[in-house]
């Protein structure tokens, strides 16, 4: 046993040096998840997004009219669906999320907005009114002033962190790595955010946000691979999307389970939002990560072991990937322990896929996402058509209750996206074209 186990884990060593597409099922896997030990900051995260919504309608116009504010809707993928033989397909659109158009928003602005809520009580600013949060008073913003809020990114939890901490009226900072997008510095410095470019990658930007920070006492740092708030926040989207899938009568339960595939960086996001589904729904539930084949660095880390911290480099990897917001070398140090026996599987895919893939989201759907979020819709294939997915399905004892399944890809960013930096992608996109459907024909050989 212990032979077939090392020789398994050297067979996915190789193949993650080689860059191919991996799919890891995880041996670890419990049938429980870890109870209810963050709870209440996630309810805390639940309040403060609802909260927010004052602030943001005021600060941000194209948020005006939204009774929910920081929620995105939940789309159905039928073309898609047909085309691969999928029963139910749905798209979790946190690329059409307002203001910072990402994954990343729960989280980023549940950090800001927390800190926000901190030092207005030490100020002794109060609500002004039993639904306005006590970072909306009248004197908030002279006290914000004398604050920074500094944070690591390369790319969309900078938006996210940057476009809220500025509308507050704190001193926002933003060190960017190599990855990310010329458009994203833009963006961020026309609202009024600093941008600090560095020319290593992800783990350079936040080691030079974080020593920046602690030479000020009156920054904070948002923290990417540590912070429970930005955890919390993106645990708030579960409960967001089960109620959406009460609203559509979907039931999770023993003969319906439910599939979802979010895209994995540094691993907060996807580790947040599984925690919370985990806690909903229980061994129903089965949460499946994507990563880029250049960056596997969550895989890498709980393939190795959560003893100490792994990196994509050490097994000849570049970390150079279209998907900039998944470049991310070395996974979080606190979400890999805590979501090692909780996630059930990994899989991996090049820069060719996630194109090929994100073309086809526009033609057969007419949604436009980035490459780091089209990666989430190779799920159901990797689940259903491949040999490791039908082990996984056989081993769960979910081949009766598979047609009766709910399969959810959960999208990172695109909504921001400039139509020039559109027409580049589509463009490199060709070159790939069918690259999808050639990869699901390995499979059936």
């Amino acid at each position: 046993m212990l032979d077939d186990i090392s020789r398994e884990k050297d067979r996915l060593l190789a193949e993650l040096a080689a860059g191919v597409p991996v799919f890891w099922i995880n041996p670890a896997l419990a049938q429980s998840h870890h109870g209810d030990a963050y709870r209440n900051d996630i309810a805390d995260a639940q309040r403060r997004l609802r909260d927010a919504r004052y602030h943001l309608q005021d600060a941000f116009p194209v948020t005006r009219g939204r009774a929910a504010v920081v929620e995105s809707p939940l789309l159905a993928a039928e073309d898609l669906a047909k085309r691969w033989n999928i029963p139910r397909w749905l798209v979790k659109a946190d690329h059409s999320l307002p203001i910072a158009g990402s994954i990343k928003a729960r989280g980023g602005f549940n950090e800001v907005l927390a800190f926000a809520e901190r030092v207005a009580a030490e100020h002794g600013l109060a609500r002004t009114a039993p639904e306005l949060p006590n970072y909306t008073h009248p004197d908030a913003r002279s006290v914000f002033s004398h604050y920074s809020v500094v944070v690591g990114s390369t790319g969309n939890l900078g938006l996210s962190v940057g476009m809220i901490a500025s509308s507050l009226g704190f001193r926002s900072v933003v060190h960017m790595s190599r990855d990310a997008k010329t458009w994203k510095k833009n963006l961020l410095c026309a609202n009024g955010v600093e941008v600090v470019e560095h020319a290593g990658d992800y783990s350079i930007a936040v080691e030079q946000g974080r020593q920046a920070a602690e030479a000020d006492p009156k920054c904070h740092f948002v923290d990417d691979e540590h912070s429970m708030d930005l955890f919390a926040g993106y645990g708030a989207a579960a409960a967001e999307l089960a109620s959406q899938l009460e609203e559509r009568r979907i039931v999770v339960d023993n003969d319906h389970p439910l599939f979802v595939y979010v895209p994995c960086g540094v691993g907060g996001a996807p580790g947040g939002i599984t925690y919370g589904l985990k806690s909903l729904f229980g061994r129903n539930v089965h949460c499946f990560w994507a990563e880029p084949s250049a960056s596997p660095c969550m895989l890498l880390q709980l393939l190795m072991g959560v003893h100490r911290s792994v990196s994509v480099y050490d097994i000849g990897l570049d970390n150079v990937t279209e998907a900039d917001g998944l470049a991310v070398g070395s996974a979080s140090p606190f979400v890999a322990p805590l979501m090692a026996d909780q996630v059930s599987g990994i899989y991996t895919a090049n820069d060719g896929h996630m194109l090929d893939m994100m073309q086809s989201l526009r033609n057969s759907e007419s949604l436009q996402v980035e490459p780091s979020a089209a990666i989430a819709l190779l799920g159901p294939l990797f689940l259903t058509a491949s040999e490791e997915g039908r082990r996984y399905v056989q081993a769960q004892g979910l081949g009766q209750t598979l047609p009766n399944a709910t399969h959810i890809s959960w999208t990172t960013g695109g909504s921001l996206v400039p139509a020039a930096e559109w027409q580049l992608l589509y463009e490199r996109a060709e070159a790939f074209s069918g690259k999808v459907s050639a990869l699901a024909d390995a499979w059936k050989q």
